[in-house]
């Protein structure tokens, strides 16, 4: 099998505007935006007043798809020094031991994702602790309100969930400040704004492909079969997030993980049939316009700048190893100091090369034509 490539479309913005239908590329510039407009609405949705009622004994963040993340990010910024649980809740269950001396947080965008709000319905009957983020007037909003919860009105600004990673992960991390589960002051998330402003510069599409990180990776990864390592949890959640992006907007698969756990499976694939190229003699420095490739594994490692000293390790020799077998490696390094800018700086950097990773695919990132087939044919 080979893969079509498109490399000049990065450099012909005109080519990219026509083939951004959806504007995805102005929805990922939109993020510093949405964490200044999200941290506003966590405010005046009363998110301070969860501190009265004390800490939880758990937090469960109940969402899907590019809702469901939010929980991951709350989960990587708390880090592994949070008093409680975090866990995220992607289904339609409940689990048993979740009671009202817990913390749910219900996450959708459009305020109507059937698996969220059979769980906020649950839990509601459980007298669980509510909060819920998500389209206002919508069905979770009305949930919330019966339950005497707090609900967060988001302000999907016409884009996708997927490209609302900010508005709807901001409003945990207030509450989780509040709580005292997580020190997300106002000047870090501002700090992360700014960040996420910075990147969106340096990625915009009239950057050329040489100097343009995120053209730069999308290219590396087109064509590829991408395996994406976080060297720490908090990486781990931007690999898998990367990999969701790669899925939607590049429809195209990839694979996730984390070190040290991905050298005790995912490692041995650097021997299997797609580890090397099959071409000794092929060129890695020309101009790939209408190319067809085969697919071969390209290792993109996602490195936190607070690593263990043993994964730093691992992951340096993970790099020699695929090296020496002739599997090409990337690396993005995370920026900032605080759990959440280092966070924030690897998904705007990889959600921009998911995008144009599409371009050069020939795909507009925005459609998801078999998801709605999907939910058409479950609700017959």
């Amino acid at each position: 099998m080979t893969i079509k490539i498109e490399e000049a479309v990065l450099d012909d913005v005109e080519a990219m505007q026509a083939a951004d239908a959806g504007q995805m590329l102005r929805a990922v510039a939109s993020s510093g935006a949405q964490v200044r407009q999200a941290a506003i609405a966590a405010e005046e949705a009363g998110l301070a007043r969860l501190r009265e009622e004390g800490q939880p004994r758990a937090v469960v963040v109940a969402g899907m798809g590019g809702s469901g993340i939010s929980g991951d990010v709350l989960a990587a910024v708390a880090g592994i020094g949070c008093r409680v649980p975090v866990v995220t809740l992607r289904d339609y269950t409940l689990p048993g031991w979740v009671g009202p001396m817990d913390l749910l947080i219900g996450v959708s965008c459009s305020g109507s994702t059937e698996e969220t709000l059979a769980v906020v319905e649950e839990a509601a009957r459980r007298g669980t602790r509510l909060v819920t983020v998500g389209a206002p007037k919508s069905p979770l909003a009305g949930l919330s309100e019966q339950a005497r919860g707090i609900h967060v009105p988001v302000d999907s600004g016409g884009r996708l969930p997927r490209a609302n990673i900010w508005a709807l992960s901001v409003p945990l991390l207030v509450a989780a400040h509040a709580l005292g589960l997580a020190s997300v002051p106002r000047e870090v998330l501002d700090r992360t704004a700014d960040l996420l402003d910075d990147i969106a510069q340096r990625c915009r599409p009239t950057s050329e492909a040489f100097v343009n990180p995120a053209k730069e990776l999308a290219l590396a990864v087109a064509g590829s079969v991408p395996m994406l390592w976080g060297s720490s949890p908090l990486a781990g959640v931007a690999a898998y997030r990367f990999a969701c992006q790669l899925n939607e907007n590049t429809k195209y698969p990839a694979v996730f993980g984390t070190l040290p756990e991905a050298n005790h499976n995912q490692i041995m694939a650097f021997e299997g049939a797609l580890a090397a190229s099959s071409n000794v003699d092929e060129d890695l420095f020309r101009d790939r316009v209408g190319d067809e490739i085969e697919p071969r594994i390209r290792l993109v490692l996602l490195r936190d700048t607070v690593e263990h000293p043993q994964v730093t390790r691992r992951r340096e020799v993970s790099q020699e190893l695929a090296e020496a077998r002739g599997i090409p490696v990337s690396e993005v390094v995370a920026e900032g100091a605080h759990p959440l800018e280092r966070l924030a700086s690897l998904v705007a950097l990889t959600d921009y090369a998911s995008v144009y990773a599409g371009f050069v695919l020939g795909v507009d990132p925005s459609p998801v034509a078999s998801i709605f087939e999907l939910k058409e044919r479950i609700a017959r």
